[in-house]
């Protein structure tokens, strides 16, 4: 029972008053509930002779509301199972909002076509990039270039709503192609490109992230580009370049780091963090 007031004590500290009021009311749940349930099936069981369920866990609600508690300590058992129960629930009902926000908001990205998302021009929630590792001035592999998308990524990643980045779109729009980053990969197909993009997002921003990308390929032109679909991260996301990882956000239509005091409040508001 101590622990239990720690975790609550805990909870309002940090708080998350919302899982204190699921503890509240889960625990009131198991007074006015489990209890008089468990008080009844084993009246059950003692005597020949007793009320109707519903009667008789009304009374034992009604004598618990007036203040005369049984002498045992059930009460507090099935308070706790309440509370446990309460806090449960409101996990999976924030799990399972979570994965339905981000699914409507790919099936959303998804009604839209390519040409109209292209159209619009780069923006707060859709960038362009050439290409992923070609350098298209020097033609040849350039791997410094795979951090300029990364960077992008994290930008998204760190955002409130996510973001669209498209590879093989020049910044005025015109169709570029995979073909050139093809010639790059050991696997020079869509399926070989893909790994390599969630490859370097596990490296370089974390394995649990890649399920926040969703990658798609559309043909233009005769030409295949890459659609990577992001949505919103539940932590910040440092991109770890050397020994130096930073955190980057989306200013307008454009990605840029944060210095440590910047990252630190831009943490404490977007996650309600004060330990980053």
């Amino acid at each position: 029972m101590k622990r239990f007031f720690l975790l609550i004590l805990s909870l309002w500290k940090q708080k998350l008053k919302i899982y204190f009021v699921a503890a509240l009311i889960g625990a009131i749940i198991g007074v006015l509930l489990l209890a008089p349930i468990y008080d009844y099936v084993d009246s059950q069981k003692q005597e020949d002779t007793i009320a109707s369920a519903f009667d008789f866990m009304w009374g034992q609600i009604i004598e618990l509301l007036k203040g005369n508690i049984p002498k045992n300590n059930f009460i507090l058992f099935y308070a706790e199972i309440g509370a446990m129960l309460g806090l449960l629930t409101l996990g999976i009902y924030s799990f399972l909002h979570k994965r339905l926000h981000r699914i409507d908001l790919l099936k959303m990205e998804l009604d839209r076509d390519i040409p109209s998302i292209i159209r619009q021009g780069e923006g707060p929630f859709l960038e362009f990039k050439s290409t992923f590792r070609w350098d298209m001035e020097q033609s040849r592999t350039n791997r410094q270039l795979e951090g300029v998308v990364l960077k992008s990524l994290a930008g998204f990643l760190n955002s409130n709503h996510g973001g669209t980045l498209l590879i093989g779109v020049a910044d005025d729009g015109e169709i570029i192609g995979l073909e050139n980053d093809y010639q790059t990969l050991k696997k020079p197909n869509q399926d070989g490109f893909e790994q390599v993009i969630m490859s370097a997002i596990a490296a370089n921003l974390g394995a649990d992230l890649c399920s926040h990308v969703s990658i798609l390929f559309h043909v233009i032109d005769n030409k295949t580009i890459c659609r990577l679909i992001v949505s919103p991260s539940a932590r910040p996301v440092y991109l770890n370049q050397g020994n130096n990882p930073k955190l980057y956000i989306r200013t307008g239509g454009a990605t840029r780091d944060l210095n440590i005091q910047e990252a630190l409040e831009f943490s404490s508001i977007r996650w309600n963090r004060t330990n980053y």
